[in-house]
């Protein structure tokens, strides 16, 4: 089972024309309107300064293939002052009611082009920063925040989800509460060693009463696989289905390869895994997914269904937007006959 890459790839690629947007669009997510038939999609996009400073844009599709930007501006940027003062980026998206509400990642310093030698130098170093310095200034963690929106013109930053002591992203919400928990799934990048039962950072779940109470967590899968050497992380919001929630993965390999897997978890208490891929729906192959500012990455942060199948948007190579796809019903099926 693999999933199916669209022969028009890429779907967005970086406009000459906008300073904000002028290296890179890739990471979406994506919110499809059953009622207008519509696909959203929410990309990061990366300017080409040496901050290497990122913001978010807006596009939409009828038919999910081809997708036309609705704005020469981007719907968000960083904060001037806040603790997503350098950069946005990787949102993923659920909608519950009128609400958007969007996890994303953000940092308090600029990155710099990390491609480039030498190109982090410029920017706030460990050594640089006294003791008297939180750790997570020191060395310029990723933090996730919340965004909630009606109509991507009008935001509210709601603060961070994650503990700001880490460096912790890939944070995705499910779409609804379950067991009266709303439920969040996140990679904690220092949670690793004996006292977390993992060698690399892996995927963990957390439920809370209030949005902003996470507080717990515990850990959903890890390493298991070959093609899973080193870091893992969960993609997609969770897609409910008959079976269980299904969610795109992503891990690590030992060629520094993103690829991608699923699993799917119980639908009363999804820190159960009851199935999973033991082989790669996706790995890097294409010139837009090898020869960008990451060689070698498939990285999605949204996923639909239209009409049974579903639609994976990923960012290729870190510079491009892209989507394969595949029938829901026989990605499910093939889960059902995997081990968990």
């Amino acid at each position: 089972m693999k999933l199916r890459r669209y022969e028009g790839n890429p779907i967005l690629s970086p406009h000459p024309d906008h300073p904000w947007e002028d290296l890179a669009v890739f990471n979406p997510a994506a919110w499809y309107d059953e009622t207008t038939r519509e696909v959203l999609l929410l990309y990061r996009a990366a300017e080409s300064g040496p901050e290497y400073k990122c913001c978010f844009g807006l596009a939409r599709s009828r038919d999910g293939y081809h997708f036309e930007r609705v704005s020469d501006q981007p719907v968000l940027s960083p904060s001037i002052e806040g603790f997503d003062g350098a950069t946005i980026q990787d949102p993923r998206m659920i909608k519950t009611g009128d609400w958007f509400f969007i996890t994303y990642a953000c940092r308090h310093y600029p990155f710099g082009q990390f491609w480039v030698p030498g190109g982090r130098d410029k920017y706030l170093k460990p050594a640089e920063c006294t003791d008297s310095f939180p750790r997570y200034l020191r060395i310029n963690a990723t933090l996730t925040g919340l965004l909630l929106t009606r109509d991507f013109q009008t935001w509210i930053r709601a603060g961070w989800l994650t503990d700001p002591l880490l460096d912790d992203r890939d944070v995705v919400l499910f779409p609804e509460k379950v067991g009266g928990k709303f439920v969040m799934l996140h990679r904690p990048l220092e949670w690793v060693g004996p006292q977390y039962g993992v060698k690399e950072a892996s995927a963990w779940i957390s439920f809370a009463d209030d949005l902003m109470g996470f507080r717990e967590s515990k850990l959903l899968i890890t390493n298991k696989y070959p093609w899973e050497t080193a870091k893992l992380g969960v993609n997609t919001p969770p897609i409910k289905t008959e079976h269980g929630w299904l969610t795109i993965y992503h891990a690590v390999g030992p060629d520094k390869y993103y690829r991608l897997g699923a699993v799917l978890l119980d639908l009363k208490d999804p820190s159960i895994v009851r199935h999973r891929t033991p082989d790669w729906l996706m790995q890097p192959e294409r010139d837009y997914e090898i020869e960008g500012y990451y060689r070698g990455v498939c990285f999605p942060c949204g996923a639909v269904v239209i009409d049974g199948t579903l639609f994976v948007y990923y960012g290729g190579g870190d510079k491009y937007c892209a989507v394969a796809t595949c029938n829901l019903e026989e990605l499910v099926q093939h889960l059902l006959r995997c081990p968990a």
